[in-house]
């Protein structure tokens, strides 16, 4: 029979010698590069955008019928101006209504505004495009006829 040998000494010789650390060579010396005094600054943070804007291109209505439903709600809470715009009897009040809710929900939706503190603080019409028609008349003339658009700009800030 073969001797046994004591645990201790067999665990010796199943052990497996490590491999000595290879040391590398110290690299050859280049100049240092000189340390930056300052590391580049953080990215400043973004300003904190204060109003929101929409436009309305080019709608059927005349930009003089317009003005006189703008002219209601310039300067009033958006809530408030949606309420006297839907009891305003005016073929541009339901433009207008729209072209406000789009602003509304660019500054709540895009910039993180509290809907409760916005107003209306710019509201203007321009002249859009004129269509030229012509209107036939007496006599086998005609007279022409202007179909008016206008572009509604909206710009709506925090109180």
């Amino acid at each position: 029979m073969a001797e046994k040998k004591p645990v201790s000494e067999a665990k010796k010789l199943l052990k497996v010698a490590k491999p000595a650390k290879v040391v590398k060579p110290a690299k050859t010396s280049k100049p240092a590069k000189p340390a930056k005094a300052a590391e580049k600054p953080a990215a400043p943070a973004k300003p904190q955008v204060t109003e929101a804007k929409a436009i309305a291109f080019d709608v059927r209505v005349t930009p003089r019928k317009a003005k006189l439903v703008i002219d209601l709600v310039r300067g009033k809470d958006v809530n408030v101006a949606l309420g006297i715009l839907t009891n305003v009897n005016r073929a541009a009040s339901p433009a207008v209504i729209k072209v406000i809710k789009s602003a509304a929900a660019n500054a709540i939706n895009n910039f993180k505004m509290d809907e409760h503190k916005l107003y209306v603080h710019t509201i203007y019409a321009n002249d859009g495009l004129r269509m030229k028609r012509f209107l036939p008349r007496a006599k086998g003339s005609s007279s022409g006829l202007v179909k008016r658009t206008c572009h509604i700009y909206v710009t709506l800030k925090s109180r």
